[in-house]
């Protein structure tokens, strides 16, 4: 399997200066997701076919978000054609493209009454257009729908096609996000079918169009506190406006390892640092992931 050979080199990268990680912080600790709120929902993503993210990958938010009445909603299937290492999505082959999907997924954002919605997928590289025609419609018919709402999508690299990029202008949303994941030197076993630079130039592409973008990095994943803050620079260069940082997680004993807790104050500094840097917002602790107080963000912004 793939991962076992992600795993295998990565364990060579960090093996040197892994040390014993102990028991999980308090930090780290979550209560299990329930409630009213929780369970309208998770039925209501079940009624209508459709896929979070928040579920896909384990998020810690989960129980939070939902309770909030907020979830991220994964479109283009439940099957990625990447494997990346971290991530507990699963690969293969996917399913037939589900056209009726956008409809689905506006109606839902009608129902849940959002005033932010996130808009993320799956890889699907075996499509010419590596699905964004349908991220434009998806966006098309909450912007129909929900005129008040804002839209952020987290997107794929699309393999850096322009063209693809351009479906996605037709139908431009509030919010572009593309997460970096890590700093360069683990990419080759983190993010082994992504480029480095791609990603950069991607986020830059869609900030000359004059949208607010967005990305993300995980941590205690093998890399260095001055790896961290050179991509910051990088992620600022290319006029990133929102950056989120968050501790890394093992979804399963198949992915990549946890190389290390990072404290509170760690988090802080970075939050600190890039503030100084030029962001505009720095979400950057623990339990952040991506779409964690995405809908603050945009209140912020907007």
């Amino acid at each position: 399997m793939v991962i076992n050979q992600h795993q295998r080199e990565y364990k060579e990268i960090v093996e040197k200066e892994k040390v014993p990680l102990g028991k999980r912080p308090e930090w780290l600790k979550v209560k299990l997701p329930n409630g009213d709120n929780y369970s309208d929902v998770k039925n209501l993503m079940r009624n209508q076919h459709l896929h979070t993210v928040c579920e896909e990958a384990r998020c810690p938010n989960m129980g939070e978000c939902w309770n909030h009445r907020t979830a991220t909603f994964m479109i283009l299937g439940d099957t990625c054609t990447r494997s990346c290492g971290f991530c507990n999505i699963k690969t293969g082959t996917p399913n037939i493209l589900d056209l009726d999907e956008p409809r689905r997924v506006a109606e839902s954002v009608k129902e849940l009454k959002l005033r932010h919605v996130v808009i993320t997928s799956v890889d699907r590289d075996e499509l010419k257009d590596g699905g964004a025609s349908i991220f434009k419609e998806t966006v098309r018919l909450i912007n129909e729908s929900m005129p008040d709402t804002t839209v952020e999508i987290l997107i794929p690299d699309f393999r850096g096609v322009e063209e693809a990029f351009q479906i996605i202008m037709k139908n431009p949303p509030d919010i572009l996000n593309h997460n970096l994941e890590t700093v360069p030197r683990l990419y080759h076993v983190v993010r082994p079918q992504a480029k480095y630079q791609r990603s950069l130039d991607l986020l830059q592409w869609f900030k000359n169009r004059f949208l607010k973008t967005k990305s993300g990095i995980m941590v205690g994943i093998g890399e260095t506190k001055e790896e961290v803050i050179e991509t910051m620079h990088d992620l600022q260069k290319h006029g990133v406006d929102i950056l989120t940082i968050g501790q890394y997680l093992q979804p399963t004993k198949m992915h990549l390892p946890v190389d290390r807790f990072v404290t509170l104050d760690e988090f802080k500094f970075y939050k600190d640092e890039g503030l100084k840097m030029g962001f505009k917002i720095v979400e950057s602790g623990p339990l952040v992931r991506s779409s964690y107080h995405a809908d603050q963000q945009a209140r912020a912004l907007f």
